[in-house]
Formats: C-alpha cells, structure tokens, sequence
C-alpha cells in the first residue's frame, strides 16, 4: 500500500486541477501498466495522507482528488539532482518578477482598454478528469494573478474606470480574480467575475487594472438556458428553485444547442440515482392547489384505475380540480389543432429527456414526459397522468402549443400510485394470474371507489381499499379481499409477465417498460399501427424458433475490411461488426424498441439454444438462450453485440421473423501476428484499452466457417488508422509490450 500510495502522489502530481476519483483506476493504469487496488477505490480516506480528498455534496464514494504539495520527503530525495535543481526555483522566481515589476513599471500607463479576450470553446467529449484547459488553465492564472499583484508595489488601484471594463479584482481570501463592470457609482463599482458567473459591488480600492497577460485564457463562466423552462425565465418562484439546486454543485451537463447561450440538461450525478435538475425544476413549481391530497380514512368515487403493473402496483385518477383543468386544456388543445391545422412548427425538433410533449391516443391528447432518447427516431414516454410507460416515434409527438404551455406545465401529474392494503403477507411476488384477473376486474373502469388506510408522503404511494361499482362499500367484498383467492397466487414455472413500472426520468436508470392490454399504449397499438412499420405488423402472429438469417458477410483471406469492436477480452477473444451494417443495426434495434414496447404479452416456456428477443437495460436485443437459473434469471448471449448478460426470464420474448432477416452482426475474432498461451490481467487491459468500442480496419487472415452463426470465428490483424500520419498495427504493439513485460520480470 504505500507503494500504491506514492505512485498515487506522483499521479496526481499530473493534475493541478484536481483528478476525479472514479477516473483514477484507468489513469493509474495507463501510467503505471498494474492494476490500482479495489480496496484503495472503496476506501478513499486511506489516501488522505498523500492528497486532498473533495467529496462531492457528501458522498463518499464521489470525489476530486488533489495532490498535496510538497510530494512526501523519500519522494523528492530519490532524485537528489532533481532536488538540488530545485533548491533555486524560489530564487529565480523571485528575480523573474522583479524584471517583470521593471517592465510594468515602465508600460503602466501603456495597457489597451480594448482587449480582445478569446470566446470559450466548449470541449466536444466529455471527459473524466476535470478539464487541463478549463479550470486548471483558470487555476494557474490565478496563482499568477495572485503573485504578479501582491508582489508588485508598482502596481496601484486603478483611478478612473467604465461600464465594460475589464480588471483585475483583490477579492476575499486574498485571491485575485478577473472582472467587468457592470455599473458605477462614485466610490463604488459593480463587477461581474467573468470566470464564475456571479456579480459584486466592491471598492474602488480593490479594483486593478487588467494585465493583457492575463487575457489569453477564456471567460470560464457562460450563460446557459436550461431546456424546457424558457417560458418560465420571468418565474420568481422558478429562479429561487434553480438557484437551490444548482449553486455551489457540480453537475453533469448535456448540451442541445450549441449556441451563443447553450441549451442544456443538467443532471445531478451526485447520489444513487442520477437526477434530471430540468425535470425537478419543472416538477417543484407545479401548482400545488391542483394536486390530489388523499386524506386517511376517506372514501373517495368516480375513481379510474389507469394502469397496473406487475407487481400489483395501481395508478388511479381521482376526480379533483387539477384534472378538470387538465381535460380542459387538452380539449381547448384538440380544438386549436383542429382549426389552425397540424404545421411543422408543432413537431419535435429537439427532443430531450424530461420534456413534456403531447401524444395523440385514442383520439385524444395526452401529456408525455420523454423519459429516454434512444435514437434520433425512438424514444420512452411516460404517460404523466396515466402512469404507463411505452416507446415511441419522435415524430409522433407534438409540441404544446404556447398559449397552452404555461398552464399546461403547472398542472401536477394526475395519476396516483396505489397498493392494496391489508394483503395477506403469504401472497409474496404476484402472479400471472393474479396480476390478469385484477386488469380484468378494474382496469380503465372509471367509476371504481377508494377507501385510503395509509399514505406513505416518502414512497409516494397510497394504500387502498379498491372497490367496484356493485361491491361499495362493502369490505368484505372489496378488490382486496377477492383477490386472496388461492387460485390466482399458485406460481407457474417459467411464466411471468413483463414489468409495467413506470420509467424513471434520470439518464442512469431510463428503462421503458411493456403496456398493459387496455393502456393508452395497448390502444396506440390497436389505433396507430403507424408506430410500428407495416412489415412488423404483418409478421406477427408467426414466428419460427428454427427460421435464422444468413451468416454476415466477411472478407476473404488477405483482403481488408473495415470494422467495429464492441467487446475485447484479450487478444484470442474479441468480437468485430461489419462496419458498412452498422446503419442497418441502428435501424434495427430502434424497430425492436418500438415493436416490444406496444406488442402484447406473451407467456413462453424458453428454451436453451434457442434465438429470442430480450430486453437488457432500456433495449431490446436479439440473442441465443445460454441458461436456465433456478433464481428466474437467464443467461443471454447477446447476437449483434458479442456480450453475455444475465436477464429476468420475463424479459424474454419470441423473436419475430421480421427481425431476423439482417445477419448476425458478432462475429468473434482472434488477432493474428502474436502467439501468447495465457494473457495476463495487464495485457488484456492494455489490448483493451487500445480496441474495445472503436473503429479499425482487419485484415483477414482466416475464416473458419461453423453451421451456427455465433460459432463462426475470424483470425484478423486490427490496424488503427486514426492518426494522420501512422497507422499503429496492433499485433505490433502487443508484440513489443509482451517482450517489454518479461524484460520488467
């Protein structure tokens, strides 16, 4: 460990800026070629004798890592040159900056007001370490600004100043920061610190003028729009709301527009979940007076269950004046759309998750909130005042109209979730049966009544008595109590329905889910078959478990194609996709999506071998059943992508024989030119590094051919071509890490 620990100082000795701690592992690694320590990564306090550890709004496991200056002592004296050189660096500092008093002293009153400061330019990837020429560039000028105006008494208060001025301000703490005025007063300024974003009346005593040294560095703070809240911007109560949740925090941001002002998503990275901030914001200035606010003890009629899911979870609308208000707009809305005509101006140009958008449905509209982007084409919904979930084309979805926005916004989501109190706690997980027998009894009944036993504010979930029409107010013969028949609880193996949950908002866990029959998204399916493509439709009531598509097409021997590595173990075992079907692979899963989301349930026994669609994650994927688990997990292997995955039965599905037709698109891979028995851990992280999720060009050495299409294997030499001037053959490399590594033992 105290090796782990001095490599760590010397790493971070790399990143004046600071290095976040999920990032170590990889830059430890690309350093140091060893695998940083799992314990080290859990238990980040056991570093804090090497560096200082910035923990993200408390969170233990999310932190900034900065190394502690100096380097321990038996690191600089290993190197006893190095620290005899740097016996004299405070010296010539020192008489650096008198020449630089000198100079200043003699261009003083020669500074240009008119200085052009280079506009900031927003990185074009995201990256793990925080940014070399962003905040460590701010943070050196700083030091520098910090050292040039506190050593040079030459340099005085500036005496006479304008609106626009650029200076350089003492602010507290002793730090010095770059500034513009904003207004002036007679012994006052207002300032704007250009690098932060936030404004300040000061002293005149406190304001210099600005060194064009230090205006080579970007304004590092910019103004941004938050997506989805630009009708809002006049709101009192929504910039008091922003301003909670974002100042002072660090955020993960994804940029729609790049424009003057960028439009954006942020999202709070900083717990468990990852939260939408847009969403939240939208969410906690909702017109509270339009919520429904179940009270214990009190019955409630009229009410419509809208949605069940599988684990007996309801969600009811209950008459109030929210959703009185609600049905008025949306048929105010059906009317403007009417008699102004459907124009393009009211089509999704931009879609994001969190925006709240319209979906026509059972000849009505209905609010959504887009809840996952797969593609510029698919997209997850949540139904807001329904609580299903389903996918659906971007080009279904319509804009609110403006003169609707506001009010449509303000009104608080309809639908609430419910359980059935009182259940018997032997009835454990919920059955097929069960769940089916309950869609049937009261789903999208609009006149069932509710008695409320408990309200859980935390959960956000009601506990009720459900009753139908014929059966209230009768306990004895309430929804709970039929519903304890022992007939529907008896598990049958291998048949479970898919999950009906509502999907979650944050770009962490986005995960679509299946329609119940009767949803609005089952009658998506039955009065908008345009959703899905005509060839899907017609394709399926049959499905053949032995119809496969033929083998991908691959190049001959000595010939060169062109590829994508999804999944690199080590150099004997990789998997390649045929570049040029890339398109068709996109096209593909975004047809899956929308198909699997709007298709009826069906129950199957599956077996192993055998080509089925699953859902992993928020997608669906073709793959071929490995396993049976006895806990009801399946193991997959996943046909298009090369991955092994361990899913829930109920996530498997027939797969249809529209979705058969494009070929396999994995097809494992060997890498030709290098012989190595056993590859090591730090090999295989090496090779990885180098080709997993990038793409190459293969040079095919041999194709050996299998009946199966998974089985079919592929010896190729990869080649890096992303470099102007140097193609990097992989096998070479590899090659000379290998000998590199047994000279090292």
């Amino acid at each position: 460990m105290p090796d782990v620990k001095e490599k760590v100082a010397e790493l971070l000795g790399k990143y004046s800026s600071g290095l976040w701690a999920s990032a170590l592992p990889k830059a430890f690694e690309d350093m140091y070629k060893v695998k940083f320590p799992e314990d080290a990564l859990k238990n980040l306090a056991s570093l804090s004798d090497v560096c200082t550890i910035n923990y993200i709004s408390g969170n233990t496991q999310k932190a900034i890592l900065y190394a502690k200056l100096p380097l321990p002592t038996d690191k600089i004296l290993k190197d006893e040159a190095q620290a005899q050189g740097d016996f004299d660096i405070k010296s010539m500092i020192e008489q650096e900056y008198l020449q630089i008093e000198k100079n200043m002293a003699e261009s003083a009153d020669d500074f240009v007001e008119d200085i052009t400061v280079p506009p900031l330019v927003i990185p074009t990837e995201a990256s793990p370490y925080v940014g070399k020429d962003y905040s460590a560039a701010q943070e050196l000028m700083e030091d520098e600004m910090k050292e040039y105006y506190s050593r040079n008494p030459r340099v005085t208060p500036i005496q006479t100043v304008h609106v626009g001025q650029l200076l350089a301000v003492n602010a507290e703490e002793d730090a010095w920061l770059r500034a513009q005025i904003i207004s002036t007063d007679e012994n006052k300024i207002k300032v704007c610190y250009v690098d932060y974003g936030f404004c300040e009346n000061i002293e005149k005593s406190k304001a210099y003028r600005l060194n064009p040294r230090f205006c080579s560095l970007s304004f590092q703070a910019t103004k941004c729009k938050l997506a989805g809240l630009e009708i809002l911007n006049d709101d009192p109560n929504l910039v008091k709301v922003v301003e909670s949740l974002t100042c002072g925090k660090i955020f993960a941001v994804e940029i729609l527009d790049k424009s003057d002002i960028p439009l954006v998503v942020l999202y709070d990275t900083s717990g468990e979940d990852d939260i939408n901030i847009n969403a939240t914001c939208l969410k906690a200035i909702c017109d509270r007076s339009l919520e429904v606010h179940l009270q214990v003890d009190a019955m409630y009629t009229n009410v419509k269950v809208t949605n069940i899911c599988s684990d007996g979870t309801l969600y009811c609308q209950v008459p109030c004046k929210g959703l009185n208000k609600l049905n008025d707009l949306l048929h105010k809305t059906e009317d403007y759309f009417h008699c102004k005509h459907m124009t393009s101006e009211y089509f999704i140009s931009l879609p994001f998750c969190g925006k709240i958008c319209l979906f026509h449905c059972k000849g009505k509209w209905l609010r959504v909130e887009i809840t996952n982007v797969h593609s510029s084409r698919a997209l997850d919904v949540q139904f807001l005042d329904s609580g299903n979930s389903t996918s659906v084309k971007v080009s279904e979805l319509r804009e609110i109209p403006p003169r609707f926005l506001q009010e449509m916004l303000a009104i608080p989501p309809q639908a609430i979730k419910c359980c059935l109190a009182d259940l018997p706690q032997s009835i454990g997980m919920w059955t097929p049966d069960a769940v089916l027998w309950l869609r049937d009894s009261v789903l999208n009944c609009s006149d069932c009544s509710i008695k409320v036993t408990k309200v859980d504010e935390a959960r956000g979930v009601a506990y009720v008595y459900l009753f139908t029409p014929k059966n209230f107010p009768d306990p004895h013969r309430s929804i709970n109590r039929q519903i304890t028949n022992a007939d529907l609880w008896k598990h049958q193996k291998d048949v479970f329905l898919s999950a009906v949950s509502a999907a979650a908002s944050s770009p962490g866990n986005r995960n679509a889910s299946t329609p119940a029959p009767g949803s609005p998204a089952e009658s998506l399916r039955k009065s908008h078959p345009e959703v899905l493509r005509k060839s899907v439709l017609d394709h399926t009531s049959s499905f053949s478990l032995e119809e496969l598509p033929p083998p991908v097409h691959l190049s001959k021997s000595g010939e060169h194609m062109d590829v994508y590595v999804p999944v690199a173990c080590h150099p004997g075992h990789f998997v390649i996709q045929p570049w040029q079907e890339i398109h068709k692979l996109e096209v593909l899963m975004e047809e899956m999506i929308l198909y699997y989301s709007v298709s009826e349930e069906r129950h199957i026994a599956v077996e192993r071998d055998q080509v089925y669609a699953a859902k992993v994650e928020n997608k669906w994927y073709r793959v071929l059943l490995k396993g049976i688990l006895t806990n009801g997990l399946v193991s997959v292997y996943e046909l298009d992508y090369g991955k092994h995955e361990l899913v829930n039965i109920r996530k498997v599905q027939p797969l249809v024989d529209v979705f058969r037709k494009l070929p396999f698109q994995a097809v494992t891979a060997q890498l030709a030119g290098v012989k190595c028995s056993q590859w090591s851990e730090e090999a295989s992280m090496v090779f990885r590094n180098h080709v997993e999720k990038k793409p190459l060009v293969a040079l095919v050495q041999t194709v050996i051919e299998h009946a199966n299409p998974w089985d079919r294997k592929v010896v190729v030499y990869l080649v890096d071509t992303s470099l102007p001037d140097t193609d990097t053959w992989i096998h070479d490399f590899m090659s000379q890490y290998l000998v590199e590594l047994s000279k090292a033992n």
